[in-house]
């Protein structure tokens, strides 16, 4: 890369003399080639052809620094320095001097080996910066200044950078209870978009007091997992924008008292429909608008035509094996085919063929189905398949079946009462359950495409749907999370085979009926020798049968809208609540947070869930801070069946027992508890290459008397590098022992980059596609407090610091940059 500020006339040569009558090319000849060449030396071949022809040039003139054309007008001086030896991804500095007794005409800075870089003019004069290019091993760069005066005399100036690979570049935050989102030194928090924000034109302000209302057209609550779209100046799908884009939010949830202007109201036991609206609306997911200013700021468009709410009202299709299934027949839908909306989305998944996938998660409880009087109007196995997936509330979450609408037609509330009440399943909601606990796939670039429900990935506790590294000729995989105790990791390989051409389509989701509607959906089981197998969940295959004794399948779409009961009868490893999966991008190594199980005791050990104990001052046994397994499919295939594993990190307090609870060896800089959100940095940036970067997030309860939820930051090793262990647990009167496979101790390599603020869950990232823009979301600030005494007073605080006692929080959307606009964590 070279840059230059005019072009360059070299004057008087006094080595051109006209005595040699070849058709050799002249000195002076030679000079305006090589300048006529910079644009031509973008790569180290070519740069470092250029940088032997100049050392040549130079010693001929007999001086190395400054080459003389006059003998008695002196030629200028150059000068070229570096901020240093530094690694990928972070800022690089060329500070150059140019001086001469007469006026310099021209300073030509020109890379003169190794990966080519964007060198950008800095704010001194003749000084520039680059990113540090990506290299696996330590490599230099190196830049030439040749600084020309009017009179044509040359002088240059050499500098090189030793770049070395990816590496933590940030010294780690103490744990903290502040009311702030705090993140190391030399960088910067912004709020981008909080609960309550308009997205649409005329929609007013959020005054946050309880009286707001038309949340189909404001931010949801509860931000949850979140991800980043590109676009393109003219508004289309540009997956290499770094300045303009959509952000597509799950809302999992409510802060039910800070919705309403003295918190939620009954009245007989019938909730006001007002309440009940604002409640449902405020669910869902969000896409919204995003540019960055020239000044590096970044804020959302209110009034943008992108900008949309999905919540549980939205109309939605079924597609896949389910689709028209008798089970999935309604007052709404008589055919099986539609339904209205999702709800309690947690983690996500995208595509590459520009798609996301949102997943709903803990979404039973909303359903009013009383046993004692429901269970005797169905079928032994239907009650069995409720029971399995916990179908059985008195009233429901938030009471919204009890609404009684001003409309009678209105069906909106009555969706929520699952109870047998017609003559048939098309004339009331008994089957609405099996409406949720599905992916669910939307188009962030077309509104106008209803989001589709891919129901050959099974149904669950959605937790999220990471995809696999995609490779031309293979099927591509999705890994999910049940999030709940004991409960299951599962994979779904697509019948079909990735075509790269897909993943540029316009009608994308057309691709996804393609690669998600069929396939084959498998669940983990984890062996004591570290190896591990996927076992399919198919119709017909071991005891997935209509003679199974505990639940009778019937076909295939039975199977899958039975995910658990199908991993239950295959043999399944019950696991420590399984939530975010993430991918390394370049190795494909699957990573699973297991949250926490306070049902773990010392006789239910297993080696992929080795920890019961006692953690103070709770009394309670279990594994209270979690851990992070992660495993390797064989021959690193998605599409294989066996597997190998290891747990990366296990989550505990510094000063709990090093042998058989702080395994990995947690310091003050990075003990954490209850990981859940987990995300690698994206491929099209350091943190996404070489040694990617993995962000964990936490959503603790067992650690909050030390701090405040936490991100920290790691560069893993793989799968294998460190050994096995023997766990020893002695509590609550049991006692028992497990043989583990753990990985290498992190150390330094995993460390505490943020802290939120009071009571709330650090969850949702995503990133620009330079990594210099990251996206954080913090969700339910205060949760725990009241309108009248909020528990934290989160995001008014963040500017300033404080905020007035009675300031209502809002889950928001954060944006961290590095100052110095680095690569975020490098």
């Amino acid at each position: 890369m070279t840059h230059d500020t005019t072009d360059l006339a070299l004057g008087y040569d006094d080595g051109d003399i006209d005595t040699n009558r070849t058709a050799n090319p002249s000195l002076n000849e030679l000079a305006h080639a090589m300048l006529s060449r910079r644009q031509a030396m973008r790569n180290g071949a070519g740069a470092m052809a250029m940088a032997v022809f100049s050392s040549s040039l130079l010693t001929a003139c007999g001086d190395n620094n400054n080459i003389s054309r006059g003998p008695t007008d002196p030629a200028p001086t150059a000068g070229l320095t570096t901020s240093g030896t530094t690694s990928s991804g972070r800022v690089v500095t060329l500070t150059g001097t140019a001086t001469d007794n007469n006026p310099v005409s021209s300073v030509v800075v020109t890379q003169t080996g190794g990966p080519a870089v964007n060198l950008i003019p800095a704010a001194t004069p003749n000084s520039f910066t680059f990113i540090a290019p990506v290299v696996s091993a330590a490599t230099t760069l190196n830049f030439r200044l040749t600084a020309t005066d009017t009179a044509g005399q040359v002088a240059v100036a050499d500098a090189s950078v030793t770049v070395n690979p990816p590496a933590l570049g940030f010294n780690a935050i103490p744990k903290n209870l502040n009311d702030v989102v705090t993140v190391p030194t030399g960088y910067s928090v912004t709020v981008l978009s909080r609960l309550g924000d308009p997205i649409a034109a005329g929609v007013p302000a959020f005054a946050n007091d309880g009286s707001d209302t038309n949340f189909a057209q404001r931010i949801g609550d509860h931000g949850d997992a979140l991800y980043y779209y590109g676009l393109s100046a003219a508004g289309t799908r540009d997956d290499n924008s770094n300045t303009r884009g959509l952000i597509v939010q799950n809302h999992e949830n409510i802060t039910q008292t800070y919705l309403h202007i003295n918190g939620p109201t009954t009245t007989g036991g019938v909730r006001p429909e007002a309440e009940a609206i604002k409640e449902i609306e405020a669910h869902g997911l969000s896409v919204i608008e995003v540019t960055r200013a020239l000044n590096g700021g970044w804020s959302y468009v209110q009034a943008s035509n992108f900008n949309r709410r999905i919540t549980p009202n939205t109309p939605t299709v079924f597609n896949g094996p389910v689709a028209g299934a008798s089970f999935m027949q309604t007052a709404f839908s008589p055919d099986g085919t539609r339904g209205r909306g999702t709800i309690n989305n947690c983690a996500n998944g995208y595509t590459p063929w520009g798609t996301n996938l949102t997943c709903e998660e803990n979404w039973a409880g909303y359903f009013r189905r009383p046993r004692a009087t429901d269970d005797a109007l169905r079928t032994p196995a239907q009650v069995t398949s409720l029971v399995r997936y916990g179908v059985a509330s008195n009233t429901g979450n938030y009471g919204w079946s009890t609404v009684t609408p001003a409309d009678p037609a209105n069906t909106l509330f009555r969706k929520w009462d699952a109870r047998v009440s017609g003559a048939s399943a098309t004339a009331d909601f008994r089957n609405e359950p099996y409406h949720y606990g599905w992916v669910v796939e939307t188009d962030p670039y077309d509104p106008s495409q209803a989001p589709r429900k891919r129901t050959a990935l099974g149904r669950m506790n959605h937790e999220g749907c990471w995809p696999g590294n995609f490779v031309v000729g293979r099927r591509p995989a999705f890994y999910m999370g049940d999030d709940a105790q004991n409960e299951y990791l599962y994979k779904f390989v697509s019948a079909t085979p990735w075509v790269a051409a897909d993943a540029t389509a316009t009608n994308r989701l057309a691709i996804g009926d393609r690669y998600l509607d069929q396939g084959t959906l498998y669940v983990a089981v984890f062996n004591a020798d570290g190896t591990g197998q996927w076992a399919p969940l198919v119709f017909g295959t071991g005891p997935i049968t209509a003679a199974n004794t505990t639940y009778p399948f019937a076909n295939q779409a039975d199977v899958l809208a039975n995910a658990r009961l199908a991993a239950d009868v295959s043999g399944a490893t019950r696991m420590d609540r399984p939530e975010w999966t993430a991918v390394n991008p370049v190795t494909g190594e699957v990573y699973l947070t297991l949250t926490n199980n306070s049902s773990r005791r010392p006789n239910t050990l297993d080696a992929a869930n080795p920890r019961a104990y006692v953690d103070p001052p709770s009394t309670t046994v279990g594994n209270r801070n979690g851990h992070i397994i992660r495993l390797r499919e064989t021959g690193d295939n998605s599409e294989a069946t066996t597997f190998t594993w290891d747990i990366y990190v296990f989550g505990s307090g510094s000063d709990l027992d090093a042998t058989n609870i702080n395994l990995s060896g947690l310091t003050a800089d990075n003990d954490f508890s209850s990981p859940d959100g987990l995300w690698f940095g994206r491929a099209t940036n350091a943190t996404g290459q070489v040694t990617p970067l993995l962000w964990i997030q936490t959503d603790d309860g067992a650690f909050t008397d030390q701090t405040n939820n936490q991100m920290l930051a790691a560069l893993p090793g793989r799968v294998g590098d460190g050994g096995t262990r023997v766990v020893n647990n002695n509590a609550g009167g049991l006692t028992g022992s497990a043989t583990t496979r753990i990985g290498a101790a992190p150390g330094t390599q995993l460390r505490r980059f943020l802290v939120g603020p009071r009571q709330c869950e650090i969850t949702g990232i995503d990133s620009t596609p330079d990594g210099r823009t990251l996206f954080v979301g913090i969700q339910h600030p205060g949760e725990d407090g009241t309108f009248a005494a909020p528990g934290s007073n989160w995001p008014a605080t963040q500017a300033t610091g404080s905020a007035p006692a009675s300031t209502r929080p809002r889950s928001a959307v954060v944006v961290i940059t590095k100052n110095d606009g680095g690569v975020v964590g490098l």
